[in-house]
């Protein structure tokens, strides 16, 4: 264990280290940097001419230390990262990356977790119960629900529930976590509430996407297991279908729903990514938005790493629970 272990960490590493140079190196692609959009705002709202623009852009870059090659910048921010656990400075809030991200992080997490245990949660159960009552109303409207789930786009899901927030319902609790009451008070019952009442959007796409994957997963698996031969000997030793089911089948058929569950992560994080951008929620997604508009580099990069580490954990942790649940994989491993 510790070998397989120690195997799978360098090899996370090594990805997490490839990651963050391909992303920097992609946030660089496009035409210009952040000190060409200074000058473009210095021309277009404060009144300065080109050439005064140009010489602003220039101290900006020197500042900023955008004049060095690309190949220094990212080896000053991954040396800072190791060293100093400093990851650059936001070139538009000047302020650091990680009280940057830090004031949207733990609302990102949070949402996406609650996502993520609602859809498994619903996902599984409603799996198993297709799987038990194949090519029945239930089986098919449960496989319709998943079709749905798959097949519709989130942020068109989000433009409804905002045009039914706004101008069916006229909702107050719009592009905000909490109301104007509670954003300064210390958490609360009340607090809880209120932020629920503004996140719930989000929950409910991101929910819906990740339930339809976990549904037809385990539906599928489930199929394939209930027609192996040991499933018809302990049916045949006379135990109740629901008994083989969950004692016998159910387990062998989460496998693939583990290893499933090691990139559904990240899966919701995007889902609240891409929601909370269309509602404007002050979480991680119109943060990166606006810092790829703005080439605010750093905030973006690590923001890709993050995501990155969080697919490379999730995909660690579903592999030691292999491990751990098949004596099989644990003999190879």
């Amino acid at each position: 264990m510790v070998a397989y272990l120690t195997r799978r960490l360098g090899f996370a590493i090594t990805l997490l280290f490839m990651v963050s140079m391909i992303c920097f190196v992609l946030i660089h692609t496009p035409q210009g940097d952040y000190a060409s959009q200074a000058k473009s705002v210095a021309m277009s709202q404060m009144g300065m001419g080109e050439e005064q623009a140009e010489q602003y852009a220039q101290r900006l870059r020197a500042r900023l230390g955008l004049n060095q090659t690309l190949l220094m910048q990212y080896t000053v921010w991954v040396k800072n990262m190791l060293l100093h656990a400093d990851f650059g400075q936001s070139f538009v809030y000047n302020k650091p990356v990680a009280e940057v991200i830090g004031q949207r992080l733990p609302y990102t997490l949070g949402i996406a977790i609650v996502c993520h245990v609602l859809a498994t949660g619903i996902g599984v159960g409603l799996g198993i119960f297709a799987a038990m009552h194949q090519h029945r109303i239930g089986d098919t409207a449960a496989s319709v629900l998943a079709f749905l789930g798959m097949t519709i786009p989130r942020f068109l899901l989000a433009l409804v529930i905002l045009y039914w927030l706004a101008f069916v319902v006229g909702s107050s609790s719009i592009g905000s976590l909490n109301a104007p009451s509670y954003i300064m008070q210390s958490w609360s019952p009340g607090k809880l509430w209120d932020l629920i009442r503004h996140v719930w959007p989000v929950i409910l796409v991101a929910t819906f996407g990740g339930l339809a994957y976990n549904m037809r997963i385990m539906r599928s698996n489930l199929l394939d297991v209930m027609h192996q031969p040991y499933i018809e000997a302990a049916r045949a030793k006379g135990l109740s279908r629901t008994a083989v089911v969950l004692k016998h089948a159910v387990p062998n058929a989460l496998h693939p729903l583990i290893m499933h569950q090691g990139v559904i992560m990240p899966y919701m994080i995007s889902g609240e990514l891409e929601v909370a951008l269309v509602l404007s929620i002050p979480t991680i997604g119109p943060l990166m938005f606006d810092s790829l508009n703005q080439q605010d580099v750093f905030v973006t990069s690590t923001i890709l790493l993050l995501l990155s580490v969080i697919l490379v954990i999730g995909n660690l942790l579903a592999d030691l629970a292999l491990v751990l649940l098949d004596p099989r994989i644990r003999v190879t491993a």
